[in-house]
């Protein structure tokens, strides 16, 4: 890009960003379902809490390789909720050391693939401050290569979790509405849990706690929060992840890990019923593997219970936009992705500029090899010499 290019660009994303409109206080007269929605704890369209589904969302961050997919395949493989349907998680994927083939294989299970960065660059401050552009080639160019890549739908990709769970601002939404994104999955509410923030839209001003800000304060209609409802730890802290519990059992201490899973997901099951998240990085299993055996353990025991659904988050927004009681939901026929075939091809290795350290890196992928590791600015590491 010519420097006098990428100064009109800036010169137009700041003016774009100076023509959003301050948000206003909702008004509920205006703001109604299926497109709009006021931040609030109220169960949408005024269901009861024993008419309500109860849904619980497993999410994992980062990258997808060939050792945190055994714990996927040993943890979510081959399980059905009470309606028939195969159970969601949402897998908020990074593009380094990413198995793409895997990726492939998570979509044609049924699960979510959402965007997490392609870079997760520190230090948090650079997302605080990341520009329209940034943003741009950090998530909305990570919509094609993780579609090419993986080789899975591009419509399928609808949510977003910030790196370090860093706001952006404005800037981030506007991306998220030209990239064509619904929801996202970033915003940690630790004072809206009991009873439970249910997702909202962007149409007017969000009430929730800014923990980790810029916040958006502009009118950003349509484009929807799943706010990360936390949990309270053993000392009575509040926790988005569950790896970031101060005061959380031992590593071996199934029976305790059990019941704070259990006393969490109460918090949600007998109070409005707003989705309970289990979001966490695989890579806690290892140090702490009674965390594991109790999540099992925990799948196991809901799945006697005939108004609890295990889904993607994505699925959680679709409810909400059209709110309908358990019997009802029971009778629905399950969301399937489209399979995808993967001719799995094995690229590199690849040096990139990046790294500090000049290591090499390979690429399993579902598509042809790229001629360069690909890489902020360059997602698909197309050949810029011709």
């Amino acid at each position: 890009m010519g420097v006098k290019v990428a100064i009109l660009f800036a010169i137009f994303a700041v003016a774009l960003t100076e023509a959003l409109e301050t948000a206003e206080p909702c008004d509920p007269s205006k703001c109604q379902l299926p497109d709009c929605r006021c931040a609030s704890t109220n169960i949408p369209s005024g269901l009861r809490a024993q008419d309500t589904p109860q849904f619980i969302t497993i999410t994992f961050d980062d990258n997808v390789n060939t050792q945190n997919i055994a714990t996927y395949r040993e943890v979510l493989y081959n399980r059905r909720n009470k309606n028939n349907c195969p159970i969601g998680a949402t897998f908020y994927v990074t593009h380094e050391y990413t198995d793409y083939t895997l990726v492939n294989e998570l979509y044609n299970e049924g699960f979510e693939i959402a965007l997490h960065s392609i870079s997760h660059k520190s230090p948090p401050s650079y997302w605080a401050t990341a520009s329209v552009e940034e943003l741009k080639q950090e998530l909305g160019d990570q919509i094609t290569q993780m579609s090419i890549f993986a080789n899975i739908s591009e419509s399928s990709i609808k949510g977003l979790r910030m790196p370090f769970f860093q706001m952006a601002g404005n800037n981030q939404f506007q991306v998220m509405a030209e990239a064509g994104l619904t929801y996202d999955s970033s915003w940690g509410a630790t004072n809206s849990i009991n009873p439970g923030l249910w997702p909202y839209t962007l149409d007017y001003a969000s009430p929730q706690e800014c923990n980790i800000g810029p916040c958006p304060n502009a009118s950003l209609p349509g484009l929807w929060v799943s706010p990360l409802l936390a949990w309270v730890d053993n000392s009575g802290y509040t926790c988005t992840m569950v790896d970031s519990c101060y005061s959380s059992p031992g590593p071996q201490d199934d029976r305790g890990w059990l019941e704070f899973i259990i006393r969490n997901f109460e918090n949600h099951y007998h109070g409005n019923r707003a989705h309970f998240g289990f979001y966490i990085h695989e890579a806690y299993f290892t140090s702490h593997p009674a965390a594991k055996r109790a999540l099992v353990r925990f799948l196991d025991l809901v799945d006697n219970l005939y108004d609890v659904f295990v889904v993607n988050a994505s699925e959680v927004i679709e409810w909400v936009k059209n709110p309908i009681p358990v019997d009802e939901y029971l009778k629905q026929s399950c969301k399937t992705n489209d399979r995808r075939e993967c001719a799995s091809k094995i690229c590199g290795p690849y040096k990139s500029d990046h790294s500090e350290y000049g290591q090499e890196y390979r690429l399993n992928i579902c598509s042809s090899c790229p001629a360069s590791y690909p890489w902020v600015g360059n997602p698909l590491g197309l050949d810029k010499s011709n």
